[in-house]
């Protein structure tokens, strides 16, 4: 009798420009929190929690007993050092109205708009 089984990846970028990935054998029916248990994520960040972590699958949130299927993707996300708002706010602040917005980047000479 053989055991199904399937192959999942799970990316984690601590840093911006830095991708830590690795390649999971997990058995049919996995979930997304027995994938985190069996990768070595934890012993290579230990400053990550289970409970407090946000993860998804290809790009949406999915909570720790989504079901896993052959070839997924499980990406852990880290948390935002700025609210986007502020952020924008603060370029926006230093850019100035002229700087900013929709037609910032006009011709000289063009119309209002254009």
């Amino acid at each position: 009798m053989r055991i199904a089984t399937l192959k999942v990846a799970l990316v984690y970028s601590p840093a911006p420009r830095q991708v830590s990935q690795w390649e999971v054998d997990l058995a049919d029916g996995s979930t997304l929190g027995d994938a985190l248990h069996t990768c070595a994520i934890f012993l290579e960040f230990p400053e990550l929690c289970m409970s407090s972590m946000t993860v998804g699958v290809w790009g949406k949130r999915a909570l720790m007993g989504k079901a896993l299927h052959d070839g997924d993707r499980i990406e852990v996300y880290r948390a935002l050092r700025v609210d986007p708002k502020v952020a924008r706010r603060e370029r926006f602040s230093r850019q100035g109205s002229r700087g900013a917005g929709l037609f910032s980047g006009t011709r000289p000479g063009a119309k209002a708009g254009y």
